[in-house]
This record gives structure tokens, sequence and C-alpha cells, in this order.
């Protein structure tokens, strides 16, 4: 919990340097895209600062699946999976996994919701924290750029100008970017081996690298956003996806704080609290 909160006063901190005229941007955000307190630009660049969220069952599974039951069946409908089309825009909308890799992704699966990191409370990693079904914030100034997830307080710096390798291995990776004409790339190397991309199970190794694009769309509320994976332990070959992400439009949109520790407790400690002292 202590990496969480410095963490999360990083954020506070990166975010409290972007300008002021920035900061009254985000809080009119909600009243569309043609307020005048939002321009189209920021230093030449697509002025992407907002809360974003994804609208798919992505996080259920990248690939294409039926509806199905889940082992929680004492929500019954509440908890089950809902149908969804496959977010992978090559080799046939499938995973290209390694034999090994896709014994892992079994594996992973016969132990859910128990394994998937998501019922910990761990941070998502990319580019899972993207379409899980919590927004997030950009926060753009003429340098480096904050994304801010709503789900379980994570963050990450976008570096634009001093490109550095990752001094450890994280959750979120290292971030480094570059825009391309009006699109925002990002590299992100440096994870752990522990996150996951979606509750299917899928999964990938400490040599992931994860580029993303996020290209705005017309009219400044949509974003095309497209992650090509790589991992050569876990999988044959790259593969990417694809799908829009949709500004909050809602008035006084914000981040509203999802500390899911505490809903965690029994999941993470509770094999702990059971054993006798001695």
């Amino acid at each position: 919990m202590g990496k969480r909160l410095r963490g999360a006063f990083v954020a506070i901190v990166l975010a409290g340097a972007v300008s002021l005229p920035i900061a009254a941007q985000q809080r009119t955000q909600g009243r569309g895209a043609a307020s005048a307190s939002r321009p189209d630009r920021i230093a030449g660049h697509p002025n992407l600062n907002g809360i974003w969220q994804a609208i798919n069952s992505a996080n259920w599974n990248l690939e294409g699946h039926a509806a199905a039951a889940t082992p929680v069946w004492q929500l019954g409908a509440m908890f089950a999976v809902p149908p969804g089309q496959s977010v992978i825009v090559d080799n046939n909308g499938t995973i290209p996994y390694t034999p090994a890799g896709l014994k892992k992704r079994q594996e992973n699966q016969a132990g859910w919701p128990k394994s998937d990191p998501e019922a910990k409370c761990y941070m998502a990693g990319l580019p899972r924290a993207t379409y899980m079904p919590y927004p997030f914030q950009i926060v753009q100034g003429e340098k480096d750029i904050l994304f801010v997830y709503e789900y379980a307080g994570a963050n990450r710096t976008v570096h634009m100008i001093n490109h550095t390798e990752a001094p450890v291995d994280s959750w979120m990776g290292w971030s480094n970017g570059k825009w391309e004409g009006d699109t925002l790339v990002i590299q992100v190397n440096g994870f752990n081996d522990l996150s996951w991309f979606d509750r299917a199970g899928n999964h990938h190794s400490d040599a992931l690298v994860v580029t993303e694009r996020y290209s705005p769309a017309p009219g400044g509320n949509s974003v095309n956003y497209e992650a090509r994976i790589e991992d050569p332990k876990t999988f044959t070959k790259p593969w990417t996806i694809r799908m829009p992400l949709y500004r909050r439009l809602e008035t006084n949109a914000q981040l509203l704080e999802y500390k899911c520790v505490e809903f965690a407790e029994e999941l993470l400690y509770g094999d702990v609290k059971k054993k006798p002292s001695k």
C-alpha cells in the first residue's frame, strides 16, 4: 500500500504542475466539445484532456465470446459473462499463443475468479486499464502527459521529452511517448509478469512491450485506440487490438475514489488470518 500511496502523491503533484488554463478545461469538459474553455490543440497537438471510457466487453475477454455463466452462481444473471466481439484485428481475431502460453491461460481460467489480479485489487497493467469498466483521465500539458485510472488508483506518466529506461519492472510499466502527426504514440515496457489482459486468463510475461496509439476522431469526443502486443516468451507473433474510447460528457464529469483493497482483504489475507498464532 505504501507504493500505491506514493504513486497517488506523484500523480497529484504532476497534475498540479499542469497550467491553470488546462485545469479549467477539465472542470468544464462535461459540457461538450463546443465548450470555449477547452481549446482544440495544445502546443500544436490535439487536446486529449478529459475523462475517457471504453464501452465494450473486452475486459471479460479480448477474443470473441458467447454469453456464459460464471462460478459466482449466487448472483445469477448479475455476474454472467456478456457476449462480445473480438477486439483483435489480426490473426483471425485470436491470440497467437505458444503452446506453453496457451497452457498457462487454461490454468488461469481454471482458477478464476480468485486467480484474476483484478479480484485482488492489483493494478490492471496495460492495455487492460484502458478498457476496464471504469473511466480514466488524461492530463495533458505542453510536455509530459499523465494518465490517471479510477480502478485501484493507478496512474502513469508518459515521458514525452526525456525518454529513459524503466528503473524497475512494475504493474503499469514505463511509458515513453511521441506525436506522429495528430496521433499520440506510447511505447510501454518494463512490466512485471503478474497482470492479465482480461477476465478470461489471457496473460503475458515480463518481456511484454505494448505500443499504444491514440488517434482523435472528428468531433473531439472519441479517440481511436490501438495497442500492438509483443511478447516472444508468450506469443508466436505480435498482435493488435483496436477500439474506440469515448469522452465522458456529463456536467462536472470527474474521477471518483475507488479504493478496492478493502473489498479484497478476505481474498488477500483470509488464509493468514485463519492460521492459529503460535
